[in-house]
């Protein structure tokens, strides 16, 4: 059954089968994860994608609250070879375009080759190839969504209580729910602050760390966070994870760049320099740091060589291109924050 249209940047247009109905447009990039669906589709890094699963069967193992990273599902789309019925309701229930039914596997291949495009979906009874075409051309580049940090950030303060071992002002750019609890399991206190929060907010929690979480977009478009990072850098502990890595290089004299079409899975292999231990890692991001500036480069992705850990000791500072909490993914990072917790408390 053909009610749905998928309309690519590279000039194609192609059919599938409406999982939940309605029109919509994005950045096209793709999952190698072939678990953890639910922590996925709630990750605002997500925000203002559509996110293509290259494992074929998305769904098998139910849908539970419980495993949510946020309130809502973040990705303006979605595309699997197909979806279960109990993802579908969901989408469904979530207003958020879903569509199966189509070549994955062609279609993963394609944005390797050509790199994350813009598309648009038109999805349902009344879908037309027209109308896939004209949201594909109403769709932005991702540079272009200046404001996307207000979409998945908390609008006022908030405080989790971990048990008072140390005090993290969190500056939420789209923070995952389970960073907060990797903090809070440890014993820290964690402040959430809006991403565009200045020095005078997050100061007054009285932190022991500022910590930048991860985000969706152009790091280049959060330069509140980065002013912050900028004030703060040499007078408080400094940690980030994923955008957060970025915001801090960027604020200390580096560099950051547009991946072809990212890292997005549960199996992107880290080698530690100092080490030379290899570990499996989660990640979900398509810009990456391209000069670290007054950062040591202290991990690289095995693949292709992009920084996946930068630090200072003359700084306090240890940042994180992947997702040490492991939500969905391996467990072998998770340490990450128990050197975060070491350098709010000195120990």
């Amino acid at each position: 059954m053909t009610d749905a249209f998928l309309a690519l940047e590279d000039g194609r247009i192609l059919e599938a089968r409406a999982r939940s109905p309605g029109n919509t447009r994005g950045e096209l990039v793709f999952t190698t994860a072939y678990t953890g669906y639910e922590e996925s589709l709630t990750d605002p890094s997500y925000e203002e994608q559509v996110l293509t699963f290259a494992y074929p069967l998305i769904g098998n193992y139910g849908v539970r609250p419980e495993r949510f990273e946020s309130e809502r599902v973040h990705p303006r789309g979605v595309i699997a070879l197909e979806l279960t019925d109990d993802v579908a309701e969901w989408l469904v229930a979530e207003d958020v375009p879903a569509i199966d039914h189509l070549d994955t596997r062609d279609l993963v291949t394609e944005i390797r080759d050509r790199g994350a495009m813009r598309c648009g979906i038109s999805a349902g009874e009344d879908a037309t190839p027209a109308a896939a075409e004209e949201e594909l051309e109403a769709s932005r580049h991702m540079s272009e969504h200046t404001d996307i940090g207000r979409r998945v950030s908390v609008a006022s303060s908030q405080v989790f209580e971990g048990g008072g071992r140390c005090k993290i002002s969190l500056v939420d750019c789209g923070a995952k729910g389970s960073i907060i609890e990797s903090l809070r399991d440890r014993g820290a206190d964690v402040h959430v602050f809006p991403y565009d929060a200045d020095r005078h907010e997050v100061m007054g929690a009285n932190p022991d760390l500022l910590f930048i979480s991860n985000g969706p977009g152009d790091p280049a478009n959060f330069e509140a966070a980065e002013g912050i990072v900028d004030d703060l850098s040499g007078e408080l502990p400094i940690a980030g994870i994923c955008l957060g890595q970025q915001i801090v290089a960027r604020s200390l004299g580096g560099e950051t760049t547009k991946m072809s079409f990212g890292h997005r899975g549960v199996n992107q292999p880290v080698r530690d320099l100092r080490t030379d231990r290899v570990v499996m890692t989660t990640q979900n991001h398509g810009y990456t740091v391209d000069d670290p500036g007054e950062l040591r480069v202290t991990q690289v992705n095995v693949n292709d060589d992009t920084p996946e850990g930068l630090e200072s000791d003359e700084l306090d500072i240890i940042t994180r291109q992947y997702h040490p909490e492991a939500n969905p993914g391996p467990h072998d990072t998770m340490d990450f924050f128990d050197d975060v917790i070491a350098l709010a408390t000195g120990n």
